[in-house]
């Protein structure tokens, strides 16, 4: 069974060993963390948001964080989600998910969850679709400069049905 709880400074090594290549990490980060290959000191950044672990019997099987884009916490705002390599494609992120927005809309009372997601990054894209996430009517994608290349950014949403 899933769960998710607080995360952890122990588990740092084992959601930074998902990470094997620098497209994958960018993909994760958004270079937000810092540059590729990143120390445990650095991923000490998700510290100051609310990070979260997911787990279930076999142990630490995924992770996102949360933060308040401003003040009235009336929307939370999703990132760093992943999801262990061989997990990845069972449902175990629409899993994730699902329990963190529990927390976002029944615990923190926000009325709106937002999360950005590259282009170049289709199964995260569908994993947020299938949960209720959709595009924001915002015509403007961010763009980010990512080894050589533009990457735009889709901004999503989903909405408090409580």
């Amino acid at each position: 069974m899933l769960g998710i709880r607080p995360y952890k400074p122990a588990d740092a090594d084992t959601i930074l060993s998902w990470c094997k290549e620098e497209k994958a990490f960018y993909q994760w980060t958004a270079g937000v963390l810092g540059e590729y290959p990143i120390s445990q000191n650095e991923f000490r950044f998700v510290e100051s948001l609310m990070p979260f672990t997911a787990f279930d019997e076999t142990g630490v099987i995924g992770f996102f964080t949360l933060r308040s884009p401003d003040e009235t916490a009336n929307e939370l705002r999703f990132g760093f989600v992943t999801v262990k390599p061989d997990k990845r494609g069972k449902g175990y992120g629409k899993a994730m998910l699902r329990l963190g927005l529990e927390f976002v809309f029944e615990r923190y009372g926000a009325k709106k969850a937002t999360l950005g997601v590259f282009e170049n990054n289709p199964s995260a894209y569908y994993c947020y679709k299938s949960v209720g996430f959709h595009e924001t009517a915002r015509d403007i994608a961010e763009t980010y400069h990512v080894l050589g290349e533009e990457w735009k950014c889709r901004e999503m949403e989903i909405e408090s049905d409580l």
